[in-house]
């Protein structure tokens, strides 16, 4: 589950980290009342406005602004709000800006001059360990640094039976180049970071910028942050935090269905027991010359109720030219899923109006196919995986 920028800095604040201050607002009028509040509270002059939307890259779409008055507060809030903004991390469509964090300036004149870090915190799959990932070339794109400075990438691993260890965090300020007063406060910043990834069941932290202000503050400008959803039964508190209106309509729906659905560009909707098996009936469609429009786990109770519950979530994706049906019969008996299919393909009537592919294995799959092929319905049956495929591709072409 992913977080706003304000939602991360304040789960981020409750551990300790230092992050610019900022307040939420819906309207233009709203993020004036903010930005005078701010400056009661940190003295600040200026104000950034910034498009909470869950999508990188938001400044070079327009979405982050800098207000050097309350005039300029209002009307740059009034014209990111409500826009669609795109970003190198949306679709062309763009997403639509519902609120504004109006943030303290951070920039200001002092001793010395601010400097800008890249840091995240995330799974090392490969090792099974945590990894903090930063560099000096913050604000940059991560993926441009790898691909133009990879020198400039540094990456700390921390054992998760030990956690971070106080010489690790020192590193990292010593490779970043600081000294002094930074030094010890990038240990601080780095300490507090990796505990509030590790207490909040994270996924991903990323910071970009870390900056070092003039007067060697060391604070978190950004925050993306995502959550493990298989971890939020233990942060009811986190998991309010979610924002639906970030996320694919059609995802939210099969969600409160119980049906695990992510939506993909293809033309061959998908519907199968299991994850492994889904994986592999994608490819399947694929190897077949089709796309496939969908990843969705029906699970192991494939009754009526819930195929047309499928089925219903499938349709509405007006580029699904056929439907293939991929069950295996383990627990589930395969002639229960045929009827299931049969039933709800009765139940929704004209509402089906693309060929469907059922392949059913294992309990009872003979019963299933004879169910299948006497329904008298526009339901195609297929035993063997290469059937199933050579009638997908009779479908897409």
């Amino acid at each position: 589950m992913n977080l706003h920028e304000y939602q991360g800095k304040e789960l981020l604040s409750s551990f300790g980290v230092r992050i610019q201050r900022g307040i939420v607002a819906q309207s233009a009028d709203e993020a004036v009342e903010a930005a005078k509040k701010l400056t009661e509270e940190t003295g600040t002059g200026w104000h950034v406005i910034k498009a909470q939307v869950h999508a990188g890259g938001r400044g070079k779409g327009g979405g982050v602004k800098l207000a050097k008055s309350l005039d300029d507060v209002k009307t740059l809030a009034d014209q990111i709000i409500g826009m669609n903004l795109v970003t190198p991390q949306t679709s062309a469509e763009g997403k639509k800006v519902h609120q504004v964090l109006i943030a303290e300036d951070v920039y200001y004149p002092g001793d010395n001059e601010p400097e800008e870090y890249y840091m995240s915190v995330l799974l090392n799959r490969g090792t099974g360990k945590n990894m903090i990932m930063y560099s000096t070339e913050g604000g940059m794109d991560i993926e441009q640094v790898a691909e133009e400075t990879p020198h400039l990438i540094f990456t700390e691993e921390v054992d998760p039976a030990l956690g971070l260890l106080p010489f690790q965090a020192r590193r990292v300020a010593f490779n970043l180049g600081l000294s002094g007063i930074a030094f010890k406060e990038m240990t601080k910043f780095v300490s507090a970071l990796y505990t509030a990834y590790v207490k909040s069941d994270a996924s991903l932290f990323e910071i970009n910028p870390v900056l070092k202000t003039s007067d060697d503050k060391i604070m978190a400008v950004d925050s993306k942050v995502t959550l493990d959803d298989n971890a939020l039964y233990r942060h009811k508190d986190l998991a309010e935090l979610r924002d639906k209106r970030e996320e694919n309509p059609i995802e939210v729906e099969a969600g409160e269905l119980g049906l695990n659905y992510v939506d993909l560009d293809g033309n061959v909707g998908c519907m199968v027991n299991g994850a492994g098996l889904a994986m592999a009936t994608m490819d399947l469609i694929k190897q077949a010359g089709g796309e496939p429009a969908n990843f969705l786990d029906v699970g192991g109770t494939a009754d009526a109720a819930r195929v047309e519950a499928a089925f219903k979530i499938i349709l509405k994706d007006p580029n699904v030219k056929a439907i293939l049906i991929n069950i295996f019969g383990g627990i589930v008996r395969c002639d229960r899923v045929a009827q299931g299919v049969i039933d709800a393909y009765k139940n929704m009537g004209d509402a089906i109006n693309v060929p469907i592919i059922v392949r059913l294995q294992g309990t009872n799959a003979d019963i299933a196919k004879e169910l299948i092929d006497g329904s008298g319905l526009d339901v195609q049956s297929a035993v063997e995986f290469q059937e199933a495929a050579d009638k997908v591709q009779a479908v897409v072409g």
